[in-house]
């Protein structure tokens, strides 16, 4: 295997010596630019940086600073590549939308899901688990976890809309089917642009299970084998809105393991039920020292979460959450 790295953006991903470099790409889940695959749409061009590679058009070896397509490249060596349309983590910048909204229904009794397509879809480039604002007027942007991998056409959205939250009352209101949206996209740091190379382990509180879908689709289609664990907690059963699905994943991909988490009390306040999730997060029995750990909910959750983890021995770098970025502690 040769290890292949992308500047400015940092990623990097192996390739077997007969393999394209646009296939190991796509096999690590970096999206790479492409159409034809056979090297006449010049898409996926790069500039060579450093190291030998081989032009299976020609059968000529390439050196610095040739520029090659990926689609018709191999590795004769570790290469360094230059390739500005392939994004770091979280350096997309967001812009400004408009989308149809292609459907609205109730999954739960009080969560909806939607379905939104945007104009020209394969210009617009996110990453799994970042988040979009959608933005009404006269009002303030409300932001709302990507529920879809960046390999689907649409985007989907999980939002929670209980009778007595005004804000997310009034988008569901806007969002009738048929109807246009203005959206600005991606946000978020807390998101994958390569598939990682540990075992994972995504902890949800409530609609925070859409950043943990995201994640998960975009995993799957990775082919990824590393185990991966999903925590949801949830106030009582029927919060948890697509337990069906998660289960599904359970049963359909064998790294995948799902570990519901419901406290069932309707005495007990969202602290409480937090200190469960954690608990049972702590008791999986996983190396702490091995482990990607993302994170979606509450500020309270997602500190109380870290908090424990990291006394636990899990490196503070391995922490992933979007609370970190919008809810800085002081």
């Amino acid at each position: 295997m040769h290890r292949v790295t992308l500047k400015p953006s940092g990623l990097t991903f192996s390739v077997r010596p007969d393999q394209d470099l646009l296939d190991a790409a796509a096999q690590a889940g970096i999206a790479v630019p492409a159409a034809c695959r056979n090297g006449v749409c010049e898409i996926c061009e790069a500039r060579l940086l450093a190291g030998h590679a081989l032009n299976t058009r020609n059968q000529q070896t390439m050196t610095v600073p040739e520029r090659l397509m990926l689609c018709r490249s191999l590795a004769l060596e570790d290469l360094q590549l230059e390739i500005n349309a392939v994004m770091a983590a979280g350096t997309n910048q967001p812009r400004e939308y408009r989308a149809r909204v292609v459907d609205v229904r109730s999954i739960s009794h009080d969560v909806y899901r939607v379905e939104l397509q945007l104009p020209r879809r394969r210009e617009l480039s996110f990453h799994a688990g970042q988040y979009l604002s959608v933005n009404l007027p006269d009002a303030d942007p409300c932001y709302f976890s990507i529920a879809s991998s960046p390999t689907e056409s649409s985007i989907e959205l999980h939002i929670q809309a209980a009778p007595d939250w005004v804000s997310a009352q009034k988008v569901i209101e806007a969002l009738t089917s048929g109807s246009e949206v203005t959206v600005e996209l991606p946000h978020g740091k807390a998101c994958l642009a390569a598939a990682p190379e540990k075992p994972m382990l995504l902890v949800a509180a409530g609609t925070g299970f859409a950043q943990m879908k995201s994640l998960v689709d975009y995993l799957r289609t990775t082919g990824y084998q590393e185990p991966v664990k999903l925590f949801w907690g949830v106030r009582r059963h029927e919060d948890m809105y697509l337990r069906s699905l998660a289960q599904q994943w359970q049963q359909d991909w064998p790294p995948f393991t799902f570990l519901p988490v419901v406290g069932d009390d309707e005495d007990n306040d969202w602290a409480g039920h937090h200190d469960q999730l954690v608990r049972a997060v702590l008791a999986s029995g996983v190396d702490w020292k091995h482990v990607e750990v993302h994170a979606s909910g509450s500020p309270t959750m997602v500190y109380t979460l870290m908090d424990a983890l990291i006394d636990a021995g899990l490196p503070e770098t391995a922490f992933f959450s979007d609370v970190l970025e919008y809810a800085p502690r002081t």
